[in-house]
């Protein structure tokens, strides 16, 4: 051959080759970009040192993506690509806001309770960032060149060449995905059905591929639960009820609030560093410093809600059972029967009432304060809204007409008040900002400390006028916070207000505890408890407080007993010596924070927990309750 034919033959390559990247340059466009969004939305979420081999999984969910386009023709290939990008970025910044929010990854559950957030656009609102501009700069960028690119490509590939390349690159894409998704089932057995450590699973496989697993689970699931469970795993939820339920054979404090009413006030946002904290050399909550020191106190008490929020920590107090492994509880099962603590007050002849300030369908309370048997429901057209501030009635309003009502309350009663002014976004800064935050002003934490002082205020009134009214003398009072304050976003300025010099996920397991106080008639067993206790506790304590049956609890009795477990719905935990955060599956030892490696002992431990969660979720999935309780009666 001649040189001029050597010549001849590789330019005609070099054409091919050129051909061949002009005609699916759309595809190598978008599946550049859309990596390097699914890398930095990776690197957004990573609490910790990044594992890079999350690489493989993001280019084989984006190759099988882009396998779908060779199905089609020219012009409706680059409209599939382009509509695919701006679907992902949406996706994408969804998922970063409900990630800054919730400290969790957006799922198929937590879809179906959007309408649960009406109301709450401002919250939404608040975690909203420019940054996030950076997912959809390309839209627009590329909005004209897909125009260009259209008139130009004119070659139309034949249906036979376009399926052969979708069954490749498919194939590639699917061989990547298999190999990535083998590697968890070895690390993390039951993470891929059970899902309980969605951030931890998403950095191992990806956001794509998060959201088609969970989509696989949750049609997978529903379709399970409309099945029988078997009587194996039946009988093995049963014995660990039994188990769990068991009182021990300490007594303390066994019926001591026989007869007497009880009050539980759950406040928003009062998270456990602001107790006997102050800034600018003021108390912030000095109502509530001055209860602390006459009531019963635990400073390790751990809040655990997860995608339910505000409507987890009343799900759990009530119940102890766990929050939903996705979505809210009080959405996704509220047709289940109940063994609440309403319910067995009930039967002991208590009135029960719930009270809060915001719209009785919020929540969907409405018909899940029925579902666990309250009387009634005071929501906020049982109230005169004379002063609204954020989502609803203010806090002092709201406290002064709860009062009122209690007075005509038929004792013994059970009264439930939810308060709201110190939702995030803290919006009650507008109208009550005259406490002075200093170097803080204007800043998150800043915004939040004036909002917990207002609601500090209304609540010392409240209980000061409880104690006034006599209506301490025969009653005990609970109040607990129900979740964070402070979202992961928004943790350096938590750690600079502490003065941390860390940043880790011990010092931020550290501050998440809510404070809980235990008032009893004069000041009874005032003190501070160190045991490490959850929002799971308060029910089995309350019942044997109150002398009630216990038979659904997971939670245990804070008063009797030695355990100090407390699960978390993401898998992370505490047993009383060591905290395991899931999402970076890494040990801590509580005293000095040192890392610790995993025993045999620990990842026993771990593999009993995440059963106990299958256990709570399975009861709720196949409303057991009702089941076992009917099978009882026969």
């Amino acid at each position: 051959m001649t040189i001029a034919g050597v010549k001849n033959n590789k330019n005609k390559v070099l054409g091919k080759i050129f051909n061949l990247l002009f005609n699916n340059i759309d595809i190598v466009i978008f599946c550049i970009i859309v990596y390097i969004k699914l890398m930095s939305y990776e690197k957004d979420i990573s609490t910790g040192y990044l594992d890079h081999s999350v690489i493989f999984p993001i280019a084989a969910s984006i190759l099988i993506l882009a396998s779908f386009s060779f199905l089609f023709k020219g012009k409706n290939r680059i409209s599939f690509l382009y509509i695919a990008d701006i679907v992902l970025s949406i996706m994408l910044i969804a998922d970063l806001m409900y990630y800054r929010y919730f400290k969790d990854i957006t799922t198929v559950a937590a879809i179906r309770n959007a309408k649960l957030l009406q109301g709450v656009s401002s919250s939404v609102g608040s975690v909203a960032s420019v940054k996030d501009l950076y997912y959809v700069v390309d839209l627009f960028v590329l909005l004209p060149l897909t125009r260009i690119y259209k008139k130009r490509r004119n070659n139309v590939i034949s249906l036979p060449k376009r399926l052969v390349s979708f069954i490749i690159v498919l194939a590639v894409g699917v061989g990547i995905n298999a190999c990535a998704f083998y590697r968890v089932s070895k690390e993390q057995p039951t993470l891929l059905t059970a899902m309980s450590n969605r951030i931890y699973l998403t950095n191992m496989i990806g956001n794509i591929n998060f959201h088609l697993v969970d989509s696989y689970n949750y049609i997978s699931n529903s379709i399970k639960n409309s099945k029988e469970l078997p009587e194996e795993r039946l009988k093995a939820i049963k014995t660990f009820l039994q188990e769990n339920n068991k009182t021990t054979e300490e007594n303390n404090f066994k019926g001591i609030g026989e007869g007497k009413n009880l009050i539980v006030i759950q406040v928003e946002a009062l998270q456990g560093f602001v107790i006997n904290q102050k800034v600018n050399g003021q108390e912030i909550t000095p109502n509530l410093n001055r209860w602390v020191n006459k009531s019963m106190y635990f400073d390790n008490y751990f809040y655990q809600v997860a995608g339910g929020n505000t409507s987890d920590a009343e799900f759990m107090s009530n119940n102890s059972l766990y929050p939903a492994q996705s979505g809210a509880a009080y959405y996704t099962y509220s047709g289940n029967k109940y063994d609440s603590l309403a319910s067995s007050l009930k039967d002991k002849n208590y009135y029960t009432a719930a009270l809060h300030g915001n719209s009785e369908g919020f929540w969907n309370r409405n018909v899940m304060y029925k579902a666990q048997s309250f009387d009634d429901f005071f929501g906020e057209h049982s109230f005169n809204v004379d002063e609204k501030i954020g989502l609803g009635l203010s806090d002092k309003s709201f406290l002064n007409q709860s009062l009122e009502k209690m007075k005509s309350f038929k004792q013994p009663y059970y009264s439930f008040l939810v308060t709201l002014t110190s939702h995030f976004p803290y919006e009650a800064v507008d109208k009550y900002g005259d406490f002075n935050v200093g170097e803080y002003e204007g800043t998150f934490i800043g915004n939040y400390l004036k909002a917990i002082h207002y609601t500090d205020e209304q609540l010392g009134q409240f209980l000061d006028n409880l104690e006034k009214e006599g209506i301490m003398q025969n009653s005990i009072i609970a109040l607990y916070g129900d979740h964070f304050a402070i979202p992961k976003d928004n943790a350096q300025q938590l750690f600079k207000f502490e003065n941390e010099s860390s940043s880790d996920d011990y010092t931020w397991f550290k501050y998440q505890k809510v404070p809980l106080l235990l008032h009893f008639p004069g000041d009874e067993y005032a003190g501070v408890n160190h045991k490490y206790t959850c929002q799971m506790d308060l029910y089995p304590t309350l019942a044997n407080m109150y002398n009630l049956p216990r038979q659904y609890m997971f939670g245990k009795d804070m008063l009797n007993g030695d355990s100090q477990k407390v699960i978390f719905r993401n898998g992370s935990f505490i047993d009383g010596e060591n905290l395991y955060v899931s999402w970076s599956n890494s040990y801590y030892d509580l005293k000095s924070g040192a890392k610790v490696k995993e025993t045999e002992e620990l990842k026993k431990e771990k593999d009993e927990y995440t059963k106990e969660l299958g256990y709570s979720d399975d009861l709720l999935n196949h409303n057991l309750i009702n089941e076992f309780s009917q099978k009882e009666q026969k």
